[in-house]
């Protein structure tokens, strides 16, 4: 994070004894990155955040996933996957590459403490709403809403209503705010699209809990279970500039030109080998004679990956893309509007869609799960009046 936060009960001083109401002292505990050197928070807790009494295997088959072959594009129809599950265990992983591991969840019920010690966690809502229950404190969420979780928080989800569709990217490390919209100590830039004021953290410490309580972890081995002394949620309160929180897709202040502006002027954060971009509704382009949808390209280093939220999704049209739907545009395959779309959107003045789009560098894999619910006729949709 680029700012400093102060929630709760914080002493004046780092590193001192700090007195508990039960006569003992408090547990200090520093998350921190990059060893000491990073981003970092010390967190106040009742009890020792280390005292675990049981640890055991937990069987993780996230199935068999592979490269295209052949290359293809895919339109993957997420609206067919199951509805069921938690948002941690109920996710279907769709595309995964070392870098960044990419679901969908439709949960209906809330999740069990878990905390992912291999990467930070940047979720988009789509549908529902819910409360992100973390050892800093709670986040509300609503649709539109994206939420980082950093890498080893102990969290839980609550859902507010009965169903929560997320989209999930599990990276290999951290997600952040484009280093290009930050000064040299860290305050965003005037001309970001979004600033400090539209980042919003835990407000009050977590509510108490007693007694054991089992922490689902992530880890370079897969997953384990650990049963701690005392719940996690046991914090006073805490400070620094590591800490969960959520942004807005809809306080994304999109930058418009003349002519089509490329994806990276709607880029939104950054992870280890991907970035992440924001598509809004916004002004289509000024020039009496611009390409209003995207121009044909041919991304060499990397493999593109739309999500479509909400709108109209006029560069799509006639291929079947929807609400819920994900395009997979691989290295390799030169892509860009569908038949008629460049025509449709001359008397347009602006454009009505929400999309999130993952670009990696890395190739992605696609899950048995992604496979399955691919569109056959995909590829073929800009070949109009052609039948293969």
């Amino acid at each position: 994070m680029t700012h400093y936060r102060r929630v709760g009960e914080v002493p004046s001083k780092r590193h001192v004894r700090v007195s508990a109401a039960d006569g003992g002292y408090l547990h200090e505990e520093l998350m921190g990155t990059a060893g000491f050197s990073g981003a970092s928070s010390l967190l106040y807790h009742r009890h020792s955040p280390s005292a675990i009494v049981g640890a055991e295997a937990v069987d993780d088959d996230r199935g068999a996933f592979r490269l295209d072959h052949p290359l293809v594009p895919r339109h993957l129809r997420t609206t067919e996957l199951p509805v069921g599950g938690d948002p941690v265990l109920g996710r279907h992983l769709l595309l995964a590459n070392a870098d960044v591991a990419i679901s969908v969840v439709h949960a209906d019920r809330p999740s069990g403490l878990y905390r992912n010690a291999t990467g930070d966690e940047l979720v988009y809502v789509h549908a529902g709403t819910a409360t992100l229950e973390t050892s800093f404190g709670p986040v509300d969420l609503g649709p539109g809403d994206y939420v980082v979780i950093p890498m080893s928080t102990t969290h839980r989800w609550r859902l507010n209503t009965p169903r929560l569709d997320l989209l999930v990217l599990e990276a290999s490390g951290h997600v952040a705010p484009p280093a290009r919209y930050l000064t040299e100590r860290g305050q965003f830039r005037e001309g970001a699209p979004f600033c400090e004021r539209d980042l919003h953290g835990p407000e009050t410490p977590p509510e108490p809990e007693q007694g054991p309580a089992d922490v689902l972890v992530r880890h370079a081995g897969g997953l384990s279970r650990h049963c701690h002394a005392h719940h996690p949620f046991d914090v006073v309160g805490w400070d620094g500039t590591l800490y969960p929180y959520r942004f807005s897709i809809h306080d994304f202040e999109p930058i418009v030109g003349t002519i089509h502006q490329p994806p990276p002027v709607h880029q939104t954060f950054e992870g280890p080998g991907f970035v992440v971009c924001s598509f809004v509704p916004r002004l289509f382009d000024l020039h009496p004679d611009a390409i209003k949808v995207p121009y044909h390209h041919a991304n060499v280093d990397s493999d593109e990956v739309l999500f479509y939220a909400a709108g109209d999704f006029m560069s799509r049209a006639g291929s079947g893309i929807a609400a819920g739907s994900i395009s997979f545009h691989p290295a390799g395959f030169v892509h860009g509007p569908q038949p008629g779309s460049l025509e449709a959107a001359i008397v347009r003045e602006r454009t009505d869609e929400l999309a999130v789009m993952v670009d990696t560098f890395r190739r992605l894999e696609v899950a048995e799960s992604g496979r399955q619910i691919s569109a056959e006729d995909y590829p073929w949709t800009w070949a109009e009046g052609h039948v293969r």
